[in-house]
């Protein structure tokens, strides 16, 4: 079997195009599209249905698909452990995150000692970034909260406070710092479910017999923000996450009582990669 083909099977699928597929591999799409075509004559299996111009993957395909992605990366990696003798001269470092708090700071500190290697970043949620480990899209993911799976290996990175923050007007800005009981019946605006922070917050709240006024579920950092701007609410974020502003008085909540924490996971058959290792060497000083 060519490991042409798969690459360029590979990039089709990744693209959900022939001519987007081929041009992100350097061919024509008519090459592209022989590849891909004598791959499937080569097994007598269709790969991809096509709809005039729209494909989508087959069973066969979308099976194909994770395979392809892990013999695609062994192969880079073993192409640049013999072109730079170890050294990480180049080569590329994708990193999965849930946002950008934390990331820049280590890939700041990564590519001042490594500038040769090409990171990337992408941002999606928990799920999203375990599957793109899983599948060999991303080398490293960056995530709150530690995940019970032998599949992955996580490292804790950080552990941050939970903070309040009001508007300036709410009788909660003469305070520094409160204690979490001070949330009884308090208006209190809620991060959707699967939020990190809800959930360390509601677990504190639970043990504590605390229950605020739940004024509305917002599902973003940046709405929240705006929400208590507009005097809508309490919110509550990760210190790390928090976007100082004007109108807006940080809270702490007595004790840190309240805390969420950052780990750094990979797939635990990559325990040998060497670009793994040596972000986890400089993120993790």
């Amino acid at each position: 079997m060519s490991s042409a083909r798969l690459r360029t099977f590979l990039a089709v699928a990744r693209h959900a195009s022939f001519s987007a597929g081929a041009r992100a591999i350097g061919l024509s799409q008519p090459t592209a599209t022989n590849q891909v075509q004598a791959l499937e004559r080569e097994f007598n299996v269709e790969l991809f249905h096509r709809r005039g111009r729209r494909i989508e993957l087959t069973t066969v395909g979308r099976a194909l698909l994770p395979i392809a992605s892990q013999l695609a990366l062994l192969e880079a990696e073993a192409a640049n452990l013999l072109r730079d003798a170890g050294k990480l001269n180049r080569g590329q470092l994708r990193i999965g995150a849930v946002g950008p708090f934390h990331v820049i700071e280590m890939v700041d500190r990564y590519q001042a000692q490594y500038p040769q290697i090409d990171v990337s970043i992408r941002v999606g949620n928990s799920a999203s970034v375990l599957a793109d480990l899983e599948n060999y899209v991303s080398d490293i993911g960056v995530l709150a909260g530690l995940q019970d799976d032998p599949a992955f290996v996580a490292q804790r990175y950080a552990r941050h406070p939970v903070i309040l923050f009001a508007h300036v007007d709410h009788p909660f800005a003469r305070h520094d710092e409160v204690p979490l009981q001070a949330l009884q019946g308090q208006p209190l605006l809620r991060r959707e479910q699967g939020s990190t922070t809800r959930l360390a917050l509601e677990q504190a709240l639970a043990e504590a017999d605390v229950s605020p006024r739940i004024a509305m579920e917002i599902g973003s950092r940046e709405a929240l923000r705006e929400a208590v701007i507009r005097k809508l609410g309490i919110g509550a974020v990760s210190e790390a996450e928090y976007i100082a502003d004007p109108s807006l008085k940080v809270i702490r909540i007595a004790g840190d009582a309240v805390f969420t924490e950052t780990y750094l996971y990979y797939l635990a058959e990559r325990r040998s990669s060497r670009v793994i290792d040596s972000f986890l060497s400089i993120a993790l000083q």
